[in-house]
């Protein structure tokens, strides 16, 4: 269903004429486009990968709109990374995993993210295996599982 709504938004948003063009991420904070949420702060959210390759793939992006991440500032890239350490401690306490992968690839949207995977093996990270199929029920299990235990980090 939120699926559906969001490839539903992408095909039928009408772009305006500016010269400023909002990516999906940054519709994505700001409401117009559905998601499951997991952690926000006053310059970085956090959502689940809606095409995740395991349980809990999630993004980590700055609010900023900007393409690469090596544009951010010392500073924010600084504090985006330290947002993202508390992101995975709370995935890793709601998803049985060894470890969380860090990956920061960057070309599938034109905005600077970060991506952590619960991985128990190497290959959990390879970004061309099969994502996984996931019920919305499923979706928002997890997302309220990690955001409980970033609440309890807080």
């Amino acid at each position: 269903m939120i699926f559906n709504l969001f490839l539903y938004k992408i095909k039928n948003y009408s772009f305006r004429e500016e010269k400023f063009m909002a990516t999906i991420f940054s519709r994505i904070i700001a409401g117009e486009i559905p998601c499951y949420k997991v952690a926000e702060s006053d310059k970085f959210f956090a959502f689940l990968d809606i095409n995740p390759l395991v349980k809990g793939h999630t993004l980590v992006i700055p609010k900023q709109e900007i393409n690469y991440i090596f544009d951010l500032t010392d500073e924010d890239l600084a504090t985006m990374h330290v947002f993202a350490k508390h992101v995975a401690q709370a995935i890793e306490v709601a998803i049985p995993c060894q470890r969380v992968g860090v990956a920061v690839m960057g070309l599938e949207v034109p905005h600077a993210h970060i991506h952590l995977i619960p991985i128990n093996k190497e290959s959990d990270m390879i970004i061309s295996n099969p994502k996984l199929k996931l019920s919305e029920e499923e979706f928002t299990d997890i997302a309220a599982s990690i955001r409980a235990a970033w609440v309890g980090k807080k």
